[in-house]
């Protein structure tokens, strides 16, 4: 193995930017013969992939140390360093820091109280391995205790990044020749209230986009529909760089999963919320996430979350049939029979791509702006996927027209 160490990423994009923070720590603590597993426990079945890549890494490497980090191991340390393939567990605040991957102890776990942590660090990365955009943390996790998730247990509470340590850090992200940041957090639309002055997300992000008039696109990993502030919905108006592509944590389109799910929206917020962005903006573009076979879910239920589909006209959906997780309400609820929870991802899944194929066809003919992820692709201002005439270098913005929709792909002819 290289001296650079290997990094196994599971889950978020958070945790995609998380590593490369561990990856720059751990390389200048001169950990050689290494493989990071950064963890997601987001499901039942997202450990278990995670305890299948470890046994998996330990077969292909027999002398090369395994640390397991991520949400998975900080609600469990215990049972993952109890796996005879771990060398150490670290716990999901002591990742980010440089000191950590420095110790030199025989202690196996090293993991603190997460609930006790305060402050959310921010984290210079140089640069993304292949990556066209860049991920920045401007949040860290949640006061929310939704009956379905485990997370504010692996990520403790919200808890935000200073104003101005995002603005620099874009800074240096745009210096470095990236064309578009993402800001990403567990749960980016409580941003601020733990901050002086108590800044709002679009607050945060007008004052870093004026202070940054070189960044060319910002976009948002994720939003929740009833925490949308007027600076936000200034955004969405009057700031072309702020990109029309707006991913909602959905998760369902009735009233009662909504409240059994203890989110803080109800269906009509929703679709208030899409129905508004786009008299704002009218090529505004949805994406949601959505749990189908939620405990307790109907027939009647799930009508009612298939239709919000067409009902917010949203385009890109990441489903997820409901899986139990240990130690959530939810998992306790009466549940839905798993091969009914199955048909109904796939109902959902089937309404997406209906969804795609219609937003594609009505792409051709405009003129758009992409930036170039590798081998000829690229992802416009809207996140759909186009397919380019000519190779560009990963992260470029190209100007095009958008020639023809075939075989699910756009095709794109750039303009000189």
């Amino acid at each position: 193995m290289s001296a650079q160490p290997e990094i196994l990423t599971f889950g978020c994009r958070l945790n995609a930017y998380e590593s490369e923070v561990m990856r720059k720590h751990a390389t200048d603590a001169g950990l050689d013969n290494t493989i990071i597993v950064n963890s997601c426990a987001v499901t039942k079945e997202a450990e278990r992939s995670v305890r299948q890549a470890i046994r998996r890494a330990r077969k292909q490497n027999p002398t090369a140390q395994i640390i397991v980090t991520g949400c998975a191991s900080q609600i469990d340390p215990e049972g993952y360093a109890a796996m005879p393939e771990v060398n150490r567990v670290i716990g999901n605040d002591l990742k980010l820091e440089a000191k950590t991957w420095g110790l030199r102890t025989e202690d196996k776990i090293i993991v603190n109280d997460i609930m006790a942590v305060e402050e959310t660090a921010s984290h210079l990365v140089d640069g993304f391995d292949g990556r066209a955009r860049a991920f920045l943390q401007v949040q860290n996790g949640c006061d929310h205790r939704c009956t379905f998730c485990i997370i504010p247990y692996g990520r403790g509470n919200s808890r935000s990044v200073p104003i101005g340590m995002i603005s620099d850090n874009i800074k240096h992200l745009v210096s470095q020749g990236y064309n578009e940041v993402v800001l990403t957090g567990v749960d980016v639309t409580s941003y601020g209230p733990d901050l002086p002055g108590k800044p709002t997300l679009g607050q945060m992000i007008r004052r870093v986009m004026a202070l940054n008039p070189d960044l060319p696109r910002l976009r948002l990993s994720s939003l929740d529909p009833v925490e949308i502030d007027d600076d936000m919905w200034w955004l969405i108006k009057n700031e072309p760089r702020f990109m029309p592509h707006l991913h909602l944590s959905l998760q369902a389109g009735d009233d009662m999963v909504l409240k059994r799910m203890k989110r803080r929206h109800l269906r009509q917020d929703a679709i208030d919320v899409c129905h508004k962005a786009r008299d704002l903006r009218p090529d505004m573009v949805f994406g949601a996430d959505i749990i189908a076979g939620f405990p307790t879910e109907t027939d009647r239920m799930f009508d009612n979350t298939l239709r919000v589909v067409e009902e917010c006209d949203l385009t890109f959906l990441h489903v997820f049939p409901y899986s139990e997780r240990e130690g959530t309400p939810a998992a306790k609820m009466p549940q839905v029979d798993p091969a009914i929870r199955k048909e109904r991802a796939k109902l959902l899944r089937e309404a997406g791509d209906k969804q795609i194929e219609k937003f594609n066809k009505a792409q051709v003919g405009k003129t758009t702006t992409a930036i170039i992820e590798q081998n000829g692709h690229g992802r416009t201002e809207h996140f759909a996927e186009v397919q380019l005439n000519e190779n560009f270098d990963a992260g470029s913005l190209v100007k095009l027209h958008i020639k023809s929709f075939d075989s699910g792909l756009l095709k794109g002819h750039v303009l000189k």
